[in-house]
């Protein structure tokens, strides 16, 4: 199998600076013994001007069988004599691959010490691959690669040429031209080739994951054929791949919101909610209010955290909400509550958070994705439920809150519970408008801690917010004229209640504003500001085979 890099220059800038990115001298013939064959590096041509550096992999069918033990197209079981004759030797794949990294690693790393500028500048390449299996066809292969930002010529290859009437082979011949960086064209070529061959040579093991995503970082998180490729690189091991479309969909969400990826899927606490509500500075229960408990028996603080779900039930239930979100979502706990009421029609729970959804998942018993259940809305993520019920009702999905996401759109209500005190002040507006101005349910509840409160509480120090990733906590006039702005620019009306004991000088511990649109303020899934409707979509998977 054989592959060519081609690329341009000047008498400032020669072709050959090729050699230093490969670390291969142009004036030598090198070969490199791999675990399948011996991989040569040489030159066809290399001038100033133009410069081809040709990588021509000789594969040893027997070490093939031998080391693959009958894995992958070639070495199947149902054909020995497959496992001698077969298309390894002569078409690209992921031997390829395997030997690009092996025999490039360096220039795939970026890397360069002869010349450290090197691997930063892009240069004017020409790939070249004379037969290219491509399950799918060269408009496959168009698809993979334009949009990485190449021009793609894939000729079929027929499969014999003087009988044409036999028609096309499964191979094409490759070219590929751009100005690119080396380490990036490399990479495409690393990831793509064994998706388009779709199969390989060895076992895919869970290493692959970090291979994929190591090779993948910059691109694939925003690749449209993101599903294919990953699933095909994997092998169609699909915890493998729901894996690894969890990490590219937090690697996406980290780069839309200029931060790192572990602080926005940060460590989430598996406690249970009395326990967490002392973690975070509440105490584990608040004193019973008059008519709590019934006389004669022994009476039982109720946590917090339980009171601040019921008040929020109570609200959907007075808004008459059965399609609802729970936006931050977190472990699932308000989720939990809303599965109990057979109201709740339709429930979608949404956090930047993929541990916190996995972790949500499995507090609710979500069964493992499949055709006969519905609810699976990111193909990463398990959504099912114990009950048939309940899988029909429940979803999952991972996004950004202060991004608008068309699937969104269109509910009955929306929850924020203690969300939007975690958002940096110059971010709620993005919030605001994503949650009031483009989902636009028909009621919002809104809960959050009200900072005046904090005084009654002996095990929090003076200055001290209950959490340590609170960007802020308002008291109850900022959190009134913040409500009543939101209203105002969106068409809600907004009613304000107390969540747990409300003391005279202070207030409660949690206040909570209910959010209602108004007539004519354009429920019908328009933005009251900008006058245009909101599509109302449906995500659905696609198909992971071409």
């Amino acid at each position: 199998m054989f592959l060519t890099i081609t690329t341009t220059g000047t008498a400032e800038r020669p072709a050959t600076d090729l050699g230093f990115l490969l670390h291969k001298h142009p004036d030598k013939a090198q070969r490199f013994s791999t675990s399948y064959g011996t991989a040569h590096v040489l030159y066809p041509e290399a001038t100033a001007e133009r410069c081809t550096a040709a990588l021509l992999l000789e594969v040893d069918p027997v070490a093939l069988v031998r080391r693959g033990r009958g894995k992958g197209r070639g070495g199947a079981p149902d054909s020995a004599l497959a496992q001698y004759v077969n298309d390894r030797p002569y078409a690209a794949s992921s031997l390829l691959a395997v030997a690009l990294s092996a025999v490039f690693s360096s220039a795939l790393r970026g890397q360069c010490k002869a010349r450290p500028e090197l691997p930063e500048r892009a240069l004017p390449l020409r790939i070249e691959v004379p037969a290219l299996p491509a399950r799918g066809g060269a408009a496959l292969v168009e698809r993979l690669f334009a949009p990485l930002g190449w021009a793609v010529t894939a000729e079929p290859v027929a499969l014999d040429e003087e009988f044409p009437r036999w028609g096309e082979s499964r191979y094409v011949r490759l070219v590929l031209e751009g100005e690119l960086r080396l380490a990036d064209a490399l990479r495409h070529l690393y990831v793509l080739l064994p998706v388009l061959d779709d199969a390989k040579h060895y076992w895919v093991a869970p290493d692959e994951v970090d291979k994929l995503l190591r090779s993948g970082e910059g691109w694939l998180e925003r690749h449209p054929e993101q599903l294919l490729i990953t699933n095909r690189y994997l092998a169609r091991r699909w915890s493998l791949t729901r894996s690894a479309l969890e990490r590219l969909e937090l690697a996406r969400l980290a780069e839309a919101d200029d931060t790192e990826a572990e602080e926005i899927d940060n460590a989430i606490d598996n406690a249970i909610d009395s326990a967490a509500d002392s973690a975070i500075g509440e105490p584990a229960a608040l004193p019973l209010e008059e008519g709590d408990g019934e006389e004669g028996s022994e009476q039982r603080p109720v946590p917090l955290a339980v009171r601040r779900r019921e008040a929020i039930l109570d609200a959907l239930r007075g808004a008459g909400a059965a399609r609802v979100l729970d936006l931050g979502c977190g472990q699932g706990q308000l989720l939990g509550a809303l599965l109990k009421e057979a109201r709740f029609t339709e429930i979608v729970g949404v956090d930047v958070s993929m541990r916190a959804l996995n972790e949500a998942a499995r507090r609710l018993r979500l069964d493992r994705p499949g055709p006969d259940r519905p609810g699976l809305d990111r193909p990463g993520l398990d959504t099912g439920s114990a009950g048939r019920q309940s899988s029909a009702r429940l979803k999952l999905t991972q996004g950004a809150l202060t991004y608008t996401d068309s699937r969104l759109a269109g509910y009955d209500a929306a929850v924020l519970s203690e969300v939007i005190e975690h958002v940096d002040p110059p971010r709620l507006p993005a919030l605001e408008h994503a949650v009031f101005g483009a989902a636009r349910p028909k009621a919002v509840v809104v809960t959050t801690p009200n900072v005046e409160y904090n005084v009654r509480w002996e095990t929090l120090p003076a200055g001290r917010m209950r959490h340590g990733d609170h960007r802020f906590e308002w008291t109850r006039e900022e959190f009134r004229a913040w409500a009543e702005q939101v209203a105002e620019r969106h068409g809600y009306a907004v009613e304000f209640r107390p969540v747990g004991p409300e003391d005279p000088e202070v207030g409660p511990p949690t206040q909570l504003a209910l959010f209602r649109l108004a007539a004519g303020s354009g429920d019908d899934g328009t933005d009251s500001r900008r006058g245009d409707a909101t599509a109302i979509t449906t995500n659905t998977t696609k198909e992971a085979a071409a």
